[in-house]
């Protein structure tokens, strides 16, 4: 009996503790929702459950005479869409090669990696404004997708290496007995068995885009450059700008790409390593 107390007191607790950190995380989220539809630009009268719910807000947005959203929407969809492949291919080679190889200075790249990994963008930021400025890719979307897939590469190089050490190299020998070289091997056996992780990276190098605001705020002088985060602040940051609800409306249509993304892949984080172990 007493260990049938003592577990219905340790599920009690743990339910405890996940409800008051949904309540925590699902709160504000629901605050931010609510307010975009109350009517007016103050939060002072927002509520959760607007009494006389509008959408003009939303409708604002998309009015390209009053609004740069959708303008600064495509610029964010573009950089996160490119750093997302960029990284992928990047991390991808980079964490391959110190999973299958030996070479000269391998373990001083890992150690690299895992100090660089440490330390965020932000604070290398006079540099890479310098750097900015010596390329000329100061206000140019290429420049942030630079400082970004180059930000993403060494985090995301240890996770992928960290899940390519567990894929048996027997396979990738057994292959060579076949005949398959480098690329093949690396495309048509160790990617498709990867797909969970890559899956995960995409996912991250797709989202931290859409949620940058220093380094985007630092290399970007055009409005019609801006991105989400940098074109929201303005909205709210300028002279008299007090366009609360609509800023509102617009973090909470920056959820729709990610939440699409992450159920696109959402199968790859459970069924991708049983596909791949299963291909021919």
């Amino acid at each position: 009996m007493d260990m049938k107390k003592q577990k219905i007191v340790r599920l009690t607790l743990s339910y405890a503790v996940i409800l008051v950190m949904t309540i925590i995380i699902v709160y504000p989220l629901l605050w931010v929702v609510g307010s975009s539809f109350n009517p007016g630009q103050s939060l002072s009268g927002s509520k959760m459950i607007p009494d006389h719910a509008t959408l003009i807000h939303y409708k604002e947005l998309f009015d390209t005479s009053k609004s740069d959203y959708l303008i600064w929407y495509a610029n964010s969809l573009k950089i996160s869409t490119l750093t997302m492949i960029f990284s992928v291919i990047l991390v991808s080679l980079t964490a391959y090669s110190f999973s299958r190889y030996r070479f000269v200075g391998r373990q001083n790249g890992l150690i690299t990696f895992l100090v660089l990994q440490m330390i965020p963008n932000f604070a290398a930021l006079i540099a890479i404004y310098v750097l900015g400025l010596l390329t000329k890719l100061i206000d140019t979307h290429l420049g942030l997708i630079l400082v970004y897939v180059g930000g993403a590469i060494p985090m995301n190089t240890w996770l992928m290496k960290g899940y390519l050490d567990t894929i048996p190299k027997e396979l990738d020998e057994s292959a060579r007995i076949d005949g398959a070289g480098h690329l093949r091997i690396f495309f048509q056996i160790i990617m498709p068995l990867a797909k969970p992780i890559i899956a995960v990276i995409a996912l991250f190098t797709f989202i931290a885009p859409f949620g940058d605001f220093i380094l985007a705020s630092v290399l970007l002088r055009s409005k019609e450059k801006y991105t989400l985060a940098v074109g929201l602040y303005d909205l709210v940051a300028k002279q008299f700008g007090n366009e609360f609800t609509t800023f509102a409306a617009g973090s909470v249509l920056i959820a729709l790409p990610i939440a699409i993304l992450f159920l696109s892949f959402q199968k790859y984080f459970i069924s991708g390593l049983t596909a791949g172990g299963t291909k021919g």
